[in-house]
C-alpha cells in the first residue's frame, strides 16, 4: 500500500483503486576543437560507421533522467504583461499549475521536466532562427526572468531543458554578418570567412539541399529551412567550439540540459557525419555534467534514429502522430505488437550506449494536436496517454494536450496552427502567435479553467497517469517484459529496486478477463495497485484466478502477499 497515493486520493476524489516522485565567449576565439575527422577518430565506429562509446563517454543513470517533460511553446503559453505574447514571468506564474513541489498535495498537473522552445534573442515568434544564442529574446524577458525560472524549477525537483537550434542562425546573427563581410573581402584569414557553408555560385552542388545566393560575393549558401536561416559549417573548429561554448554557459547557469532541434542538419544527408559530431559534442558536455539530460530530433526511422543513440537520445517518432504505434494500437486493439516493438527498441538503443532511454509523445510543436486524430468522448485520447506515459522512460507532454486542445497545420505556412494559445479560460492575455487562423470554434473540449473542477476531465486524467507514474517506479526505470495476451490487451511487466509491477490496457470497449497464470510464471500478480480508465466507471477486480478488467482500462498489478 502506498501512503502518499493513499492520500491523492483523498484530496482530488481520483478514480483509482490503489491498494497500498559565462560571461559571453569572445567571437574570435580561436582554440581547436575535433573536426568531423578528428572525432570519427577519437571514437570506434562498426562497420556502418555508426559511433560506438559505451568505454569511452561517462554513463547517465536511466533513473536520474527518466521523468515526465511538459514541452511549452513559451510564445504561446502565459502572458505575463498583456502584451499577448507568452513570456518566461508567465511560465514562472503557472509552476503551481505545472508543479508545485508537494507531490502529496495533489493540487499541480505533477510534471518533472519542463522543455522551454527557444527562448534566445530572434526575429521570428517561434526562435529558432537565433540573432544571439547568449541573449534572452526581449518578447520573453530577461536572463534574470531565465535564472529565477531554473531556480524554482530545482527548488521544486523539476528539471529544465532548453531548446539549442543549432544547425543554423539567423541572418542578422552577428556571426553571419562576418561571415558575409569577410566573403566579400575575400580575406580567407578572417575567422568567420568559413564559418557558413557555401559553394562557389554556378558550381555543382550537393544533392537534397537548398542553396541561396550570398549578396556582395560570389558564393551560395546553404539554407534548407529558409533563406533566413543559414546552415553553420560544422567542418570548421571556431564553429563547433563556438557551439559547445553556448551549451557550457547555459549548463553553468544551471539548465539540465538541452533538446537539439533538426539534429540531422548540421550534414544534411551524411548520418555517419552527424552521429560523429553528435559523439564529440555530448562527450564534451558530459565531462562538464554527467548526468546532462540531452534528446534530439532526429525525424526519421528508427534504423536512423537507432544509429544516433550512440551519441545522443532520441524522440521516438514511430509512435507519434496520427500514423503513429500509440494511435495505431489505440485504433486496432494490437497492443501486445506495440509493447513487442518497445522491447526491441529499447533493447537496440541500449546497446548503443548505457543510460539510453525511450522518449515516446504524441504531438508536438511541429506536429497537428492529437486530440484532432485521437477522439476524446469515445475514450482514445485517454487510452493513448494510458499508453505513453505508463510506460518506460522520459515521456513528453505538449501543452495544452492535458485539456483536449486543438491545432492542425492547414498548409505548409501556417504552423502556428499548432502553436495556439493555451487554453487558461481565466484573464490570461497571451494570444494566438502571429500565421495562425484556427477557427476557434473547433476548440469543442473546453479550458483548464472548465476542466478543474470536473473529476471526468482530461486534465484530471492525466494528472492521476502521473501520479501513478511516480507512485510506482518501476514503471518509468525497470526492466522491459511484454506481455503477449489477447487481442485488445497487452503490457508489460517491470522490475526496479526489488518491486515488481505488471502494467495491463484493455482499449477494447468490452470487458476482458484474463487468467493470472497467463501473467507470469515468476510472479502472482494478484493485488491490485492502480486502476485508471477514460472515465469514472473503471474497474478491476479479482475473483479467484482471474482478472476482470473493464472496458478502456489500464491497471497496475503487484504481486500478492
Amino acid at each position: 500500500m502506498k501512503p502518499t497515493v493513499i492520500l491523492c486520493i483523498v484530496m482530488i476524489s481520483l478514480c483509482l483503486l490503489l491498494a497500498a516522485c559565462r560571461k559571453k565567449p569572445d567571437a574570435s576565439q580561436t582554440e581547436s576543437a575535433p573536426d568531423a575527422a578528428s572525432s570519427a577518430g577519437k571514437y570506434p565506429v562498426n562497420e556502418k560507421g555508426e559511433a560506438v562509446i559505451n568505454d569511452v563517454a561517462p554513463a547517465v543513470s536511466a533513473d536520474d533522467n527518466a521523468c515526465v517533460f511538459y514541452e511549452i511553446f513559451v510564445g504561446a503559453f502565459s502572458d505575463s504583461d498583456g502584451d499577448g505574447i507568452g513570456d518566461l514571468r508567465g511560465i514562472i506564474s503557472r509552476m503551481d499549475y505545472l508543479n508545485d513541489g508537494k507531490p502529496d498535495s495533489g493540487l499541480s498537473l505533477g510534471v518533472e521536466g519542463l522543455w522551454l522552445t527557444p527562448v534566445f534573442q530572434s526575429p521570428s515568434y517561434h526562435k529558432y532562427d537565433v540573432t544571439d544564442y547568449y541573449r534572452i529574446d526581449g518578447e520573453f524577458g530577461s536572463l534574470e526572468d531565465l535564472k529565477e525560472l531554473i531556480a524554482l524549477c530545482h527548488e521544486r525537483g523539476v528539471k529544465i531543458i532548453l531548446d539549442l537550434p543549432l544547425n543554423h542562425t539567423a541572418t542578422d546573427n552577428e556571426w553571419f554578418l562576418a561571415f558575409r563581410a569577410a566573403r566579400a573581402k575575400e580575406d580567407p584569414s578572417d575567422p568567420y570567412y568559413d564559418f557558413y557553408t557555401c559553394y562557389p555560385a554556378g558550381g555543382k552542388l550537393p544533392d537534397e539541399r537548398r542553396f541561396t545566393a550570398l549578396a556582395g560575393t560570389d558564393v551560395v549558401y546553404e539554407c534548407n529551412f529558409s533563406e533566413g536561416m543559414p546552415e553553420l559549417n560544422f567542418d570548421s573548429e571556431a564553429v563547433r567550439l563556438a557551439l559547445l561554448d553556448v551549451a557550457k554557459y547555459y549548463l553553468a547557469l544551471g539548465v539540465d540540459g538541452f533538446r537539439f532541434d533538426a539534429a540531422k542538419y548540421p550534414y544534411l544527408g551524411e548520418n555517419a557525419a552527424n552521429i560523429s559530431f553528435w559523439t564529440w559534442y555530448m562527450a564534451e558536455l558530459r565531462a562538464v555534467k554527467p548526468d546532462v539530460y540531452a534528446v534530439a530530433e532526429v525525424w526519421d526511422t528508427d534504423n536512423v534514429t537507432d544509429a544516433y543513440y550512440a551519441a545522443v537520445d532520441c524522440f521516438n517518432f514511430t509512435g507519434a502522430q496520427a500514423e503513429g504505434l500509440i494511435t495505431s494500437a489505440v485504433k486496432t486493439g494490437d497492443i501486445s505488437s506495440y509493447m513487442t516493438y518497445l522491447e526491441e527498441y529499447l533493447n537496440t538503443v541500449q546497446a548503443k550506449r548505457r543510460g539510453a532511454l525511450l522518449h515516446a509523445f504524441i504531438a508536438n510543436h511541429d506536429t497537428d494536436r492529437a486530440a484532432g486524430y485521437l477522439s476524446l468522448t469515445n475514450g482514445q485520447m485517454q487510452m493513448a496517454a494510458n499508453l505513453y506515459l505508463l510506460g518506460p522512460g522520459s515521456p513528453f507532454i505538449y501543452y495544452g494536450e492535458e485539456i483536449g486542445m486543438k491545432g492542425s497545420r492547414g498548409s505548409a505556412h501556417t504552423d502556428a496552427n499548432r502553436r495556439l494559445a493555451m487554453l487558461w479560460g481565466d484573464n490570461d492575455t497571451v494570444k494566438d502567435p502571429v500565421g495562425s487562423d484556427y477557427d476557434a470554434s473547433a476548440q469543442v473540449n473546453g479550458t483548464l479553467a472548465s476542466q478543474l473542477g470536473t473529476d471526468s476531465s482530461l486534465y484530471m486524467h492525466y494528472k492521476r497517469l502521473l501520479m501513478i507514474r511516480r507512485a510506482f517506479p518501476a514503471i518509468a526505470r525497470g526492466s522491459f517484459v511484454p506481455l503477449s495476451l489477447s487481442y485488445g490487451c497487452g503490457g508489460f511487466i517491470a522490475g526496479y529496486e526489488g518491486e515488481s509491477v505488471c502494467v495491463l490496457h484493455n482499449v477494447l470497449n468490452t470487458e476482458l478477463k484474463l487468467k493470472l497464470s497467463d501473467l507470469s510464471a515468476e510472479f502472482r500478480f494478484s493485488q491490485i495497485g492502480a486502476v485508471i480508465g477514460a472515465d469514472s466507471t473503471a474497474y478491476a477486480r479479482i475473483e479467484g484466478e482471474e482478472l476482470i478488467l473493464s472496458p478502456q482500462t489500464s491497471a497496475v498489478l503487484q504481486p500478492g502477499k
